[in-house]
């Protein structure tokens, strides 16, 4: 059994990100930049963002935060994304999610100029990663096909059974995985709460990637020897033994299919260190994009 190590992998692509970003400097070019708005002060979400501004700095990228309001009006919010899209320095930014109740978040990141969305959200963006085409893949799936990659996990002509379809990870993954190419090129079948036999239908699958946010949803009976198993779920459970008062819990009965599978990824430190990884990566490549539309 392999284990697919996000923290290692991201650790390496940030060193490969910082690699680039020195010979930028040493030629005298812009380094790339990246900001996050940040409405409110939701724990969950300052710490995440904070974590995008350190990984910034460790890379060499200038970043730059905008705090806002959790009283913010829409209308302001959205003047907001505006100025971020006409900063010629900006190379790309984040809204952070969950917005407030009076924000329309579809409005928002409808807003977000799609060169500049490095979360990949914008209609724009995701039509363009549907029909193959450049574009700014969400940093979540971005991940995970980056794990697939870098340990060479044989996705052609497999079953691949994605749980759930959000806009973030779901939905894309089912588009990822069957698109032609390396890693892709699989038969894909998307479950959500309402698929009948969804237990029958895993256990059909050579790659689970699970994105449901239940605790310890996948049990080893559900699953076939040598399964690839990818948790996104992160949910956090009451734990009176641990300091914080919680564990960090995926999707997957960890210790029993661990058992069974050829490659799994731990939760915490499969998943979860990819999508800042990516999200660097996505900002990297609209610095690029940035570059050439200037010189074009």
């Amino acid at each position: 059994m392999t284990i697919l190590d996000g923290k290692k992998v991201s650790n390496d692509i940030k060193n490969e990100i910082k690699a680039d970003v020195d010979q930028m400097i040493a030629k005298n070019e812009k380094v790339p930049h990246l900001a996050a708005v940040l409405v409110g002060n939701d724990g969950a979400s300052m710490t995440y963002v904070n974590s995008k501004v350190k990984a910034c700095e460790r890379v060499g990228f200038k970043s730059t935060l905008v705090k806002l309001s959790s009283t913010i009006s829409e209308l302001e919010l959205l003047e907001q994304i505006k100025k971020l899209n006409e900063d010629d320095d900006i190379d790309g930014f984040i809204v952070q999610l969950p917005l407030p109740k009076q924000i329309d978040t579809q409005k928002v990141l409808m807003t977000v100029d799609p060169d500049k969305d490095v979360d990949g959200f914008h209609p724009t963006n995701f039509g363009k990663m549907a029909l193959d085409m450049t574009s700014f893949i969400p940093a979540t799936p971005f991940g995970i096909l980056e794990l697939l990659e870098r340990y060479n996990v044989e996705t052609n002509g497999k079953h691949t059974v994605v749980i759930g379809r959000s806009h973030i990870v779901g939905r894309p993954m089912s588009i990822l995985m069957g698109r032609k190419g390396f890693p892709g090129n699989s038969t894909v079948t998307l479950t959500h709460s309402h698929t009948k036999n969804i237990t029958q239908i895993i256990s059909q699958a050579d790659i689970v990637i699970s994105a449901l946010g239940k605790p310890n949803f996948l049990k080893a009976e559900m699953v076939k020897d040598d399964v690839v198993v990818i948790d996104v779920g992160i949910t956090r459970v009451p734990d009176e033994t641990k300091k914080r008062g919680y564990r960090i819990t995926g999707d997957v009965d960890y210790e029993n299919v661990s058992k069974k599978a050829s490659h799994i990824t731990p939760v915490p430190g499969g998943v979860g260190p990819m999508t800042i990884a990516m999200l660097l990566k996505n900002t990297l490549l609209a610095r690029e994009l940035h570059r050439i539309r200037q010189n074009s």
